[in-house]
């Protein structure tokens, strides 16, 4: 059995060690990437297409580098699934932090409703104490939640960069742990590609789409 080893490592196989370390940054990478774009969606606050555009481009090198690990792409593409968790998450969860930390928060009443082109675009126009506020809280979907003359809470940025939200749609905590789930998942995800990709070479198995 020693012999066989021997033989595989002097032809150029990888030794476990080398695969686990291999792995270990792969892992490491998609934590990165995921805490990465977080970052950059704080940097670039009220341009979420900045965000989304990095967070697309790291969640397709983090696939790239499992199919690499695994030497399949079936693990790869089960990979995309913790990658809308961890695009959504650190994209989202940015401007919920500022809203939650620098917002404030204020009553109002819905005055006016409008569609923007289509029913699946909403604006309310809102009233507060000290008349009609400049913003209007944006909802897009076909059944909003609210209607003229209720009253709501909303959470506004003082500093204008973070659009107008209700304040029970302001929740931090749950887009930290999209992005968590997200990257746990990718955790594992990584650990399965490198456990069955360093049998795969070794073995000299090769996927049967590749």
């Amino acid at each position: 059995m020693t012999d066989v080893v021997m033989t595989k490592s002097q032809g150029g196989a990888i030794g476990r060690g080398t695969y686990f370390v291999f792995t270990l940054m792969v892992m490491g990478i998609g934590w990165v990437i995921a805490a990465a774009n977080a970052g950059i969606s704080y940097l670039a606050l009220g341009m979420d297409v900045i965000p989304i555009i990095t967070g697309v481009i790291g969640c397709l090198i983090f696939v790239v580098l499992v199919r690499f690990l695994h030497c399949a792409w079936w693990l790869a593409a089960v990979s995309v699934l913790p990658a809308v968790f961890v695009l959504v998450g650190s994209v989202q969860y940015a401007p919920e932090a500022a809203l939650d930390h620098r917002g404030v928060r204020e009553t109002v009443r819905i005055s006016d409703h409008s569609t923007a082109g289509s029913h699946s675009g909403h604006r309310f126009t809102l009233v507060g104490r000290t008349g009609k506020l400049k913003e209007t809280l944006n909802y897009s979907g076909d059944h909003p939640q609210w209607k003229v003359g209720d009253r709501i809470e909303v959470v506004s940025d003082p500093e204008g960069v973070v659009p107008l939200e209700a304040a029970s749609d302001v929740a931090p905590d749950t887009e930290l742990r999209t992005l968590i789930m997200g990257g746990a998942g990718w955790t594992g995800v990584a650990l399965l590609a490198g456990r069955r990709g360093f049998v795969r070479r070794t073995t000299g198995r090769r996927p049967a789409i590749d």
